[in-house]
Parts: structure tokens; sequence; C-alpha cells
């Protein structure tokens, strides 16, 4: 599904959402790595968790956000109707120095995550955990 017209209140609230930089840097990190938990976007922005929160909550309202419930966990997500409208627009910005650093800070995260998970893996593989 993909949005071909919107309300002026749509439109209100979408460019509302990208005047905000926290929003912004929220928003680009879903459109890189096409969904997030809280405590990721927490840890990479460098934001308390009510921020997090309550800007994810601003998102889902203005329509261009959903999430989805796995077990305890809370992925957000751009909806698929706004993807390719924020995808031109995020685009724009893809040189910005804090959404490349952003953008390396969750890179360096994930992959620490993957070496740890390796590790354990190897840890327990061999007998040694």
């Amino acid at each position: 599904m993909r949005l071909k017209h919107f309300t002026v209140a749509f439109g209100q609230q979408l460019f509302k959402s990208l005047g905000d930089e926290s929003r912004v840097r929220i928003l680009h990190l879903l459109w890189r790595n096409q969904e997030m938990v809280v405590a990721d976007l927490e840890q990479v922005l460098d934001f308390t968790q009510t921020k997090t929160s309550r800007q994810l909550s601003y998102l889902k309202n203005a329509g261009l956000v959903n999430v989805r419930r796995l077990d305890n966990w809370m992925y957000y997500f751009l909806k698929e109707e706004t993807a390719e409208l924020l995808h031109e627009l995020l685009a724009f910005m893809e040189k910005d120095p804090q959404l490349l650093h952003d953008q390396q800070v969750y890179q360096t995260l994930w992959s620490n995550r993957e070496l740890a998970a390796y590790k354990l893996q190897n840890r327990h593989w061999h007998g040694l955990g």
C-alpha cells in the first residue's frame, strides 16, 4: 500500500514531526534499519526512556510509525503507506553528520551484540559454559 494523496491535516502532522530533531533522528534510524526497539533507540540517541517513548508516541499518533509486539519487546517501524514519502524526504538528509553518527553508533551496537552472541554460542559449543 502506498500513500498517493494526503490531507492538509496529515501534511501538518508530517511537517510538525519533521520539525523536531529528535523525531527526525528516530525516523532516520527506523528508515535505515527497518525496525528498532525502544532500548536500542535510547542507547543510540542517548535519550531517556521517557523521551524516546514520548517521541515514538508522537510519531505513531501522527500516522508515520507503527509498532508490533513480540514477547516483551515493542518493535517500531515506518508505516508502509508513508515509507516511500519518508524515504524521499530523509534521503535529502542522508549526509547529515548527526544522522551518520547515529547510524554508526547503531551499527557498532549491533556488531557488538552479534559478536557477544557468537562468543556465547562458541563458549557453550566447546563445552566451556
